[in-house]
């Protein structure tokens, strides 16, 4: 009944992938209501699309490290 209270590398993984996605997605929400709003800053505009493509980069770099590519 004793559950080990530390995370293990994999499960840390996990967690910061769920936090990059959860981020990612309210970038997504931001940008979309900056668009719908009249006259967007097209600089805060792009700012937060470059934001959105590195937290993109991160997820997928920490989904190929919890995903093992399988060589057919």
């Amino acid at each position: 009944m004793n559950a080990p209270s530390e995370m293990n590398f994999e499960d840390m993984l996990r967690v910061r992938l769920e936090v990059l996605k959860r981020e990612h997605r309210d970038l997504d929400e931001a940008i979309h209501a900056l668009e719908t709003a009249g006259r967007p800053d097209q600089l805060t505009l792009r700012r937060l699309k470059k934001q959105k493509l590195a937290l993109k980069d991160q997820i997928v770099k920490l989904e190929d490290q919890l995903i093992p590519d399988i060589i057919a």
